[in-house]
């Protein structure tokens, strides 16, 4: 039995098209599209051992305890490159909720990822992705992708698109996702 003649078939077939396009113009991807294994915002990360780009291989584990920002990039979107720097900043500003920023590679090939960071003088841990595993679990379908992370793992919030991290703006998100309150001194401080 063929359904090429049904008005609803044809119908579904000619606009499924224009309404994606037009789902990915007015918001990205539909949420039934998440990459395979994504912890979703409320999620709790699963560990995953994170093979290290200036520094040793550590499980994401590790950095239980303390608040977490993870910035997932590449060497070859433009975006991510122009964030790095505010990221570096915002490493170095004693945020009074006293996280810990790590930024996480897609790139194919460590030596492009090893590349980019010397050019941006970077200090903050930065690790590689292997086989999508980190990709898929934090959710990059498209670059770049912060993440604020709670002491206890759990996703706070996910920010796709190159942001000013060090800004007055992002640093008030910030504080309001930590849920720091006004005059707290950084923690470890």
């Amino acid at each position: 039995m063929t359904m090429t003649n049904n008005p609803t078939t044809v119908a579904s077939r000619l606009l499924a098209p224009t309404l994606l396009t037009l789902g990915l113009l007015l918001g990205g991807l539909p949420h039934a599209l998440a990459t395979p294994g994504e912890v979703p915002v409320g999620g709790v990360l699963r560990d995953a051992t994170m093979k290290g780009l200036n520094g040793p291989a550590r499980p994401l584990s590790q950095f239980k305890g303390r608040p977490l920002i993870i910035n997932v990039w590449a060497s070859w979107c433009g975006p991510c490159r122009e964030e790095m720097a505010s990221l570096e900043r915002l490493a170095w500003l004693g945020h009074p909720a006293g996280f810990t920023i790590i930024g996480i590679s897609t790139d194919d090939y460590p030596e492009a990822a090893k590349a980019f960071m010397k050019q941006a003088n970077s200090t903050i841990s930065h690790y590689i992705d292997e086989k999508l595993l980190l990709e898929n679990m934090l959710g990059a379908d498209r670059l770049p992708l912060t993440l604020l992370v709670d002491a206890n793992g759990r996703v706070l919030d996910k920010v796709y698109g190159s942001k000013q991290w060090d800004g007055a703006a992002a640093q008030q998100f910030i504080t309001k996702a930590f849920g720091v309150k006004p005059g707290k001194a950084p923690a470890g401080k």
